[in-house]
């Protein structure tokens, strides 16, 4: 069944998901701000450069910084930073039918990690992602699927996108329940060309993403370092492993459970090979950086179970200095450190 689709955010993963859904047959709507649609409809479309250096432009049903314009949609992709999107959350409702689903795909915790838990946790909020409700409002927890997105790619300065490695894109309800709705999320996901399954758990899935994300990501950050040079370089491997320890407390006090082992994790991080993650490709652009989804969030949750993170506590702090330099200077990161 063809699927209206809006992916809000052309980025690396929004561009990549855009190029595998309108060439599945589905009717893709790219949504951004005004420059980079109008770099799409320059190149024609969306370009990708895939894991073999083999180039193919794929040209979406509309592209387009008007909401009302793009109508209502089956499926809501948002393909944003974190922390853009309460900006764009309330431009989101022109894009809902009754039964649209919106999908979630950003790096780390999302804001919506809380809802719905049951216990001690009851009503929590995760302030530093949505501190005045603005998303909880835009979108209901009812339309929410969860979902993780496992590819490596970057974009490159004249909009094409590099799919790196990788086309995992698991899905599921965050109440566990397996949906009509869930299936043909996956469903519409394989005929674009990736690997996708519904899965019971998303929260304990999401978690195992963001073991990798909230320590690689900022370490290379610091370090200008690829993946696979944090994970062969003893101290830097160590480092992240810390990391990741500390994590996985605050997720097990959550009710997560990790079915891959940090070794594991980091040897998966370390067969992607030379590539920058998205936190230093957005160093290198002197584009502001994803501390509050990847490790701010990681310290509020910290506090609401009480565990101690003095690893990721230091390393959210030189982030944070490297993230606020960027951001006062305006000037590419490789002339500011």
């Amino acid at each position: 069944m063809t699927m209206r689709v809006a992916i809000v955010g052309t980025g690396s993963m929004g561009s990549l998901l855009g190029h595998g859904l309108q060439r599945g047959g589905h009717q893709v709507t790219l949504i951004d701000l005004p420059h980079r649609i109008e770099q799409i409809r320059a190149m024609k479309g969306l370009a990708l450069v895939d894991e073999a250096g083999s180039v193919s432009t794929v040209e979406p049903f509309m592209a387009t910084s008007d909401y009302s314009a793009a109508g209502a949609q089956d499926v809501v992709i948002l393909a944003t930073k974190a922390q853009d999107l309460p900006a764009v959350a309330p431009n989101l409702p022109r894009l809902f039918n009754t039964d649209t689903i919106v999908l979630t795909v950003q790096n780390g915790i999302p804001w919506w990690y809380l809802l719905g838990l049951s216990g001690e946790l009851a009503g929590a909020h995760i302030h530093c992602l949505d501190p005045d409700h603005t998303l909880e409002r835009s979108v209901p927890r009812s339309r929410i699927v969860g979902c993780v997105a496992y590819p490596a790619a970057s974009l490159d300065p004249d909009g094409r996108v590099r799919h790196v490695e990788g086309r995992r894109f698991p899905v599921g309800e965050l109440d566990g329940t397996i949906r009509d709705r869930t299936r043909a999320a996956a469903d519409m996901l394989e005929d674009a060309g990736f690997k996708s399954r519904v899965i019971q758990d998303i929260r304990s899935e999401i978690w195992l993403k963001a073991l990798g994300a909230l320590s690689l990501n900022p370490i290379s950050a610091l370090t200008r370092a690829t993946m696979v040079e944090i994970c062969s370089f003893v101290p830097t491997r160590d480092l992240a492993a810390a990391m990741m320890r500390e994590a996985q407390s605050i997720a097990a006090a959550l009710g997560a459970t990790l079915r891959r082992s940090i070794e594991e994790r980091l040897d998966g991080a370390k067969a992607v090979g030379p590539h920058k993650t998205s936190m230093l490709q957005d160093v290198e652009a002197g584009r502001p950086l994803e501390v509050d989804a990847l490790l701010e969030v990681i310290l509020e949750l910290a506090d609401l179970t009480r565990i101690e993170a003095p690893t990721i506590r230091s390393i959210h702090a030189c982030t944070a200095l490297l993230n606020n330099v960027i951001q006062s200077r305006g000037t590419r990161a490789g002339d500011q450190v």
